[in-house]
């Protein structure tokens, strides 16, 4: 570590394979943007994303880094059982994978061979709505996006593997999942549709938060107008979610700090 408090994780870059590569440089930058918009847990929680050309293998954080340093090469290889197949040298402090996050995580991209990317949160908005009973309510445009999200009962911290059956099997085809007592969840095919997902519901819980502490009647919008307004953001009525905004949201990175290529 240097005296600047940033550890020297030396370059993974001509070292491992272009779309491997690739993968790195996007999936550091979506922990940076996670920690930018407010929905990091400190060393907590996980995105993880699935290597192209590689059967059964992901990325994902080592536990004891904040999202604000991760960088490409700092990021782990993990099979589908949770085993490390690679990480950089730590020195010291010997960081590994977490546990929680290699069940969940690996759960999701065994069942779910269409993700690319998987994105798990503990933000206090995702945590608020997670404890209602009522959970995400179509109170606004942006929250009818998730008219039919999933959810998953609490069953403790996510430490034993056969939570991985119900955890897959609750989230079914959806791209996002509230986990009840807990957080949020969200897949995409790409890193900017998983980061795209999260940021949407991110918006959708901290606005009923927001509305729910007013303690005046809530505005309902007719189920007709909800199902319409569901179904135009889907996938056959729309382009595909972080197609547009990726790349700007990789130069608002650019413009700050470019360490995450690193």
């Amino acid at each position: 570590m240097s005296k600047e408090g940033v550890l020297n994780i030396p370059s993974l870059k001509g070292k491992v394979s272009d779309a491997e590569w690739d993968t790195r440089v996007n999936l550091a930058a979506c922990y940076r943007l996670v920690e930018m918009y407010g929905m990091a847990d400190m060393i907590a929680n996980h995105i993880s994303a699935r290597i192209p050309g590689e059967e059964g293998t992901y990325l994902i954080n080592a536990y004891g880094m904040m999202y604000e340093e991760i960088t490409a090469s700092s990021l782990l290889k993990v099979d589908h059982h949770g085993n490390v197949l690679s990480k950089p040298d730590f020195g010291d402090l010997n960081y590994g994978v977490n546990k929680a996050g290699s069940v969940i995580h690996s759960a999701v991209h065994h069942g779910r061979p269409d993700v690319g990317c998987v994105i798990h949160t503990h933000s206090w908005a995702s945590m608020a709505v997670s404890s209602l009973e009522c959970g995400l309510l179509p109170l606004t445009q942006t929250a009818m996006r998730f008219l039919k999200i999933s959810y998953h009962n609490y069953e403790g911290v996510v430490l034993d593997e056969t939570e991985q059956e119900s955890l897959v099997r609750d989230l079914g085809n959806s791209e996002a999942m509230i986990l009840r007592n807990h957080g949020a969840l969200t897949v995409g095919r790409t890193i900017g549709e998983a980061f795209n997902w999260m940021h949407r519901l991110e918006l959708s819980c901290r606005a009923q938060i927001g509305a729910m502490s007013c303690n005046t009647p809530l505005s309902k919008v007719s189920q007709k107008v909800l199902d319409e307004t569901w179904n135009n953001y889907q996938p056959g009525t729309r382009r595909p979610y972080g197609v547009m905004e990726w790349t700007a949201l990789l130069r608002k990175l650019d413009r700050t700090d470019t360490s995450y290529r690193n």
